[in-house]
């Protein structure tokens, strides 16, 4: 796939990804709390080799089909949770986490005499030392059982899109997932199955199975390290299910999506690093569902999944995605190898912090940029000169439409980010997809805000935040006779006219 076409289709993955708050998906699965004891080893044991830790840290998160339901949210979709907790510490625990957590809705079952699934990892920085299971794998009783597919039945009404997240702890025993397959087909909905039975007949009815290479290894008994393998294991994984898909995930390796009567899709990682890949299974799974429920295509849904699972893994630990990191990852693609001072927001935010224990004074400026003209340079010059170093944030393509309608920009953001990052002025560039940049000033807290005088001061967005927290705001002078709407007035009249304009 060449550049430009990666690009239009980048551009268009961040359309479906606006469209993420419309996604309404189901959870039904294992309910996992994963808490981490993090300390320093300075000595080993006396009474035995294994190293003593002295914990300086504690903290717990969502996991199994929980992190699944976190993972939408977060991506921008409302989530309903249907799972089992038992009536004790670590459940009562999941509940206030997800009583925090936005779009999120709890819909879980307490079972008495039943232990919350519970992990406790023990480390040394970022190396595991020892890792705790409190679990039970035993089938649910009948009465619990019941419960949960009655939870199923009433929140199918209210979500288009059903995830089954299998972690093989009793949830999704026999019964109930049989049942809630059942359901899930009755009532018309998209059914994505994350399983862990080496038999993928169980999940028969489920429209897409999205197995990892050992998963689809153990049940079919194909490596499917090379594309042809994966190609043959998911056809045979998908002769199993009978439903439309079977998505392989194959870590460095990418994505195989394997579709009915289709020919075969292998998407490259979209990784840049690889710190962690826990949880990351979890986040694919989570952003195929709300691309999906977005009205994403399947291949379109696929190649969304592979972005964020690419985000997911360079965070240390389980880790969520927002849609602000999706969209910038997607906004970035062709950029990053481009120049390196065009960042996401999230590296901004990274590199402002730098400049601020560095002590140097950061600058913001903003706007489209669409045609740079002598207004802009001295725009820009002027707001360097205020500052140690400038961050000039430019509306996407989607932003700029809006503000200015259908025939702007003139120039891609790509276009306009190259041409902004290789000015002498400018220190870092960045895009933002809202109508103002009210929630990137926030998110970076520069020192200086810098706007063109044709805006008094408590006209400038974020102007009251800036000078809240001991900042100026700076407006600069403008030339007459420059603007981009201005340029694009006489490039549509008569030569003759333009001339002499």
């Amino acid at each position: 796939m060449t550049g430009n076409h990666q690009q239009h289709g980048d551009t268009e993955l961040a359309d479906t990804v606006r469209r993420f708050p419309q996604a309404r998906v189901l959870v039904v699965g294992d309910v996992i709390l994963d808490r981490y004891v993090t300390g320093a080893v300075s000595r080993m044991s006396p009474e035995a080799p294994i190293p003593v830790l002295r914990p300086n840290n504690r903290r717990a998160t969502l996991g199994g089909s929980a992190n699944v339901a976190l993972n939408v949210a977060t991506l921008g979709g409302h989530a309903v949770l249907v799972g089992v907790v038992g009536d004790d510490e670590a459940g009562a625990e999941i509940e206030r986490l997800l009583a925090i957590s936005p779009d999120t809705e709890s819909a879980l079952v307490v079972a008495k005499g039943r232990p919350t699934t519970a992990k406790t990892r023990f480390m040394a920085g970022s190396h595991q030392l020892l890792r705790l299971d409190e679990e039970t794998v035993a089938p649910l009783d009948n009465d619990t059982a019941a419960a949960v597919l009655a939870k199923i039945e009433q929140c199918l009404q209210r979500t288009d899109i059903v995830v089954l997240s299998d972690y093989a702890k009793g949830v999704l025993c026999d019964d109930v997932l049989e049942a809630a397959l059942a359901m899930a087909v009755r009532a018309g909905r998209t059914v994505i199955a994350d399983p862990k039975r080496a038999d993928f007949s169980a999940y028969r009815g489920a429209t897409i199975l999205t197995p990892n290479e050992h998963e689809v290894r153990a049940a079919t008994r194909i490596d499917a390290e090379h594309d042809s393998e994966a190609d043959r294991a998911g056809r045979e994984a998908l002769a199993a299910t009978g439903g439309e898909a079977v998505l392989v995930t194959r870590s460095a390796k990418g994505l195989t999506l394997v579709r009915r009567d289709r020919d075969t899709l292998h998407l490259p990682t979209r990784a840049r690093e690889v710190a962690d890949v826990s949880g990351a299974g979890d986040t694919l799974v989570a952003a195929l569902a709300v691309a999906l429920g977005a009205g994403a295509s399947l291949p379109d849904a696929a190649r969304l999944a592979n972005v964020t699972a690419g985000i997911s893994v360079g965070k240390q630990g389980t880790a969520t995605v927002t849609r602000h990191e999706l969209l910038g990852a997607l906004h970035m693609h062709d950029l990053a190898a481009t120049d390196s001072k065009v960042a996401t927001w999230e590296e901004a935010m990274t590199q402002v912090a730098a400049w601020h224990g560095m002590g140097l004074k950061v600058g913001f400026a903003n706007g489209c940029f669409d045609l740079i003209h002598p207004g802009h340079v001295r725009l820009l010059s002027e707001a360097r000169a205020a500052c140690d170093r400038l961050i000039v944030a430019l509306n996407t393509d989607a932003s700029v439409k809006r503000l200015k309608g259908p025939t702007r920009p003139l120039q891609s953001e790509t276009a306009r980010a190259i041409v902004m990052a290789s000015m002498a002025q400018v220190d870092l560039v960045t895009l933002f997809d809202e109508d103002t940049p009210l929630e990137m000033i926030q998110a970076l807290k520069p020192d200086v805000l810098v706007k063109g005088s044709d805006y008094s001061v408590d006209q400038v967005v974020g102007a009251d935040l800036v000078r809240g927290w001991g900042g100026q705001v700076v407006l600069v002078t403008l030339r007459e006779g420059h603007s981009t709407t201005g340029t694009i007035r006489r490039m549509a009249l008569p030569e003759s006219e333009a001339v002499g304009t």
